[in-house]
């Protein structure tokens, strides 16, 4: 966020926002994240300012949890559902750092595991730890873990 504006300070904004326009979803969601963020310094007897990296990682811990609910409700083929945690995706998504395209992620797991002299699935564990540190919040866990498994397998062919 290049703005001037705290990340929690454009949460509140927007949920005002959601709240005069009547979206229930836009304002149901800001609120589960300011909670979590509140909830967070509660049990860590802090106040997380805007140079913090921590909301950003309590607000991608939230994306996360709607990607796991997302599978079980495509599971239970709920629609309604479905739809509701897709646009809640959506609205946190606005949050949270530039996700990088497959074509970035590609390269950048390519570099990483050429600077880790990786070679084979065994080196996964050390592979993931070293771009989960230099990726960031810039890719969902999963999305990294199978890319790093497609490139590793591609390297042992």
């Amino acid at each position: 966020m290049e703005n001037k504006l705290q990340l929690k300070d454009i949460l509140t904004i927007d949920l005002k926002n959601a709240m005069k326009s009547k979206d229930t979803i836009s304002k149901n969601t800001i609120q589960s994240l300011r909670a979590s963020i509140l909830q967070y310094e509660i049990d860590n007897n802090i106040v997380l300012d805007k140079d913090d990296t921590k909301l950003v990682d309590i607000i991608a811990t939230e994306q996360k949890k709607r990607y796991d609910a997302l599978e079980q409700f495509k599971k239970s083929d709920r629609e309604d559902l479905i739809n509701q945690t897709l646009k809640e995706i959506e609205i946190i998504s606005k949050y949270l750092p530039k996700q990088l395209t497959d074509e970035e992620l590609i390269q950048q797991v390519n570099t990483i595991i050429k600077m880790e002299a990786a070679t084979s699935i065994k080196d996964m564990g050390k592979v993931m730890k070293v771009a989960k540190e230099q990726l960031g919040n810039t890719v969902n866990g999963k999305r990294l873990a199978d890319c790093i498994k497609q490139q590793l397998s591609k390297e042992v062919n």
